[in-house]
């Protein structure tokens, strides 16, 4: 199926690991020129090496905190600079910490929103402003936890930041589908990265059990029996992204394995 993507120029968030990079690997084999952006350069380096070679496409490595907005502006012109205009932003940046509910201050309230909102709406901001000027059509999509639906303990903090963005996504969607901008976002569940390895460890704190039983545990809550992984989640974005998903806009898409159904 040609999802109608080759040429075109896509800016990722959180590149450099986990569900980013799997869009970015993605996306570079249906011929996209890819900016990956993540704060770490070591990281940076060891995804571009993973990039090398991926068809005929470009990919180019931005260092950046998302968590200010003028480097996230910044992070958008030195992509544009190498690769040419966004047609396409994936975000996939930032992760709140999961804290015991005695424990949040007003900090780590902040911090969370910080961390997951902000990185998100500071990039995508800047890239519908450039689109807007150049009165070019485009696709976003959101990767946000499924945790924004349904509250965890542990992620108070990180869920509400979620929550938040889901109805930043779905406002925007609205308002910009006019100008031919579709912006949509995914929900996935659990995900085999590093951050859901951090988050069974809190959970396995908080349980007073091994981090293999928590996550044995949480498996065994889900339908399909195990955690996404993180090529499942690109392969949704990367038609969320394409001409294919051309009339939908302000979709929430859950990527649970069957966990909370929900109408």
């Amino acid at each position: 199926m040609d999802l109608g993507l080759k040429g075109k120029t896509a800016m990722i968030t959180g590149g450099s690991k986990g569900i980013g990079l799997a869009v970015a690997k993605a996306l570079m084999a249906e011929g996209v020129n890819v900016g990956i952006v993540a704060r770490g350069r070591a990281g940076l380096n060891d995804a571009m090496a993973q990039l090398d070679g991926q068809g005929r496409s470009k990919a180019v490595a931005v260092a950046a905190d998302l968590i200010d907005p003028d480097q996230a502006a910044g992070a958008v012109t030195a992509i544009e600079d190498a690769l040419g205009p966004i047609d396409i932003l994936v975000n996939s940046a930032g992760a709140a910490r999961r804290h015991d509910p005695e424990t949040l201050t007003a900090d780590k309230w902040r911090a969370a929103m910080d961390a997951k909102f902000f990185t998100y709406i500071h990039t995508q901001d800047e890239v519908l402003k450039r689109l807007r000027v150049r009165n070019a059509p485009g696709a976003i999509v959101n990767i946000i936890g499924y945790g924004g639906k349904t509250p965890t303990v542990t992620h108070l903090a990180g869920g509400s930041a979620n929550a938040a963005l889901m109805l930043a996504t779905v406002g925007s969607a609205h308002y910009y589908a006019r100008f031919g901008i579709r912006i949509n976002a995914i929900n996935p569940g659990a995900t085999v990265t590093e951050r859901v390895q951090e988050g069974l460890a809190v959970e396995a704190k908080s349980q007073g059990v091994s981090i293999e039983e928590a996550r044995r545990q949480g498996e065994a809550s889900i339908p399909l029996g195990r955690y996404a992984e993180p090529e499942e989640v690109a392969d949704v974005a990367v038609f969320l992204a394409s001409d294919r998903a051309s009339y939908v806009i302000g979709a929430v898409v859950p990527m649970t394995g069957g966990l909370a159904p929900t109408i």
